[in-house]
């Protein structure tokens, strides 16, 4: 009996010191960057001066892959949730970003001047008003693409409202959109390059989101029955103002960019989640 009861104690001992070293282990946490690209890296960017075409910058806001040659981001992530919305007001001060690399031609605020072309957000302004700065943030020219205008300021535009409908409802929401092929219509026609050849007009335009409900460990809260929205259009003037009926599916647009989408989730789950087209509301 003594040596049983010997043997109790010394497990309660143990029990209870696993105990206090789970409550005092630090919790992990995000950076702001890390945030960003918390569904992966699609191109396996990287911070390389070398690599100037896939090069990988981290902003709090969002994070992106640029390329010098298109004069454009191939694609941005971000996160949008209820501490992300607040009330600073658009701040429309377009400019080159300071943190591209030496010597790299820096796109202006005035290149797509008479382009008839917008200069087209991929992370848009209204998901940063927490801060004038992070507002400001959404300006920057890595950020922008030269996009058609209606299909910038009507199909785009209610698929970012939609998204903030989302986020007001309680959910959160992981973003990655992107753009490829080259030559888009604008106001204009028909149009490969503008600003002398120095930037590039995308023929597609893509976005895939990651729908959750408000809580804590997202990556962890991802599973096969999590809506999952992909949309690809064209970048054209004559885009419907629906963008739900471009719906596809996260392999097509992987098969069209050769990007790996959602490459921090498990493969099992982005094998389901990759291969559904969605189906929910659009408002």
């Amino acid at each position: 009996m003594i040596r049983h009861g010997y043997r109790y104690l010394l497990f309660l001992l143990l029990a209870l010191s696993g105990c206090q070293d789970a409550e005092v282990a630090p919790q992990q946490t995000l950076t702001l960057e890390e945030e960003q690209l918390l569904l992966g890296n699609p191109s396996g960017a990287t911070a390389d001066e070398g690599n100037p075409n896939d090069y990988l910058m981290l902003k709090p806001q969002y994070a992106l892959s640029y390329s010098r040659e298109r004069g454009t981001p191939n694609w941005v992530s971000w996160h949008v949730d209820q501490d992300w919305l607040g009330a600073a007001a658009r701040q429309d001060n377009f400019r080159s970003d300071p943190l591209l690399p030496e010597g790299w031609y820096r796109v202006t605020a005035s290149s797509y001047t008479g382009s008839g072309f917008d200069r087209g957000h991929n992370t848009p302004s209204a998901d940063r008003t927490k801060s004038e700065e992070d507002n400001s943030a959404t300006f920057l020219m890595t950020n922008i693409i030269p996009q058609a205008p209606k299909n910038n300021q009507e199909t785009w535009g209610n698929l970012e409202d939609y998204t903030r409908e989302l986020v007001r409802d309680r959910m959160e929401v992981y973003v990655v959109m992107g753009s490829y092929g080259e030559g888009g219509t604008g106001s204009n026609g028909l149009a490969r390059t503008i600003d002398q050849g120095r930037v590039r007009v995308p023929r597609r335009i893509w976005k895939v989101l990651v729908v959750l409900e408000e809580g804590e460990g997202d990556l962890n809260r991802i599973g096969a029955d999590t809506r999952v929205i992909a949309v690809d259009t064209p970048n054209s003037n004559t885009v419907r103002s629906d963008w739900g009926s471009y719906r596809t599916t996260v392999d097509a647009i992987e098969q069209a960019t050769g990007y790996d989408l959602l490459s921090a989730v498990p493969i099992q789950v982005q094998q389901a989640l990759e291969s559904r087209v969605d189906t929910g509301p659009t408002e």
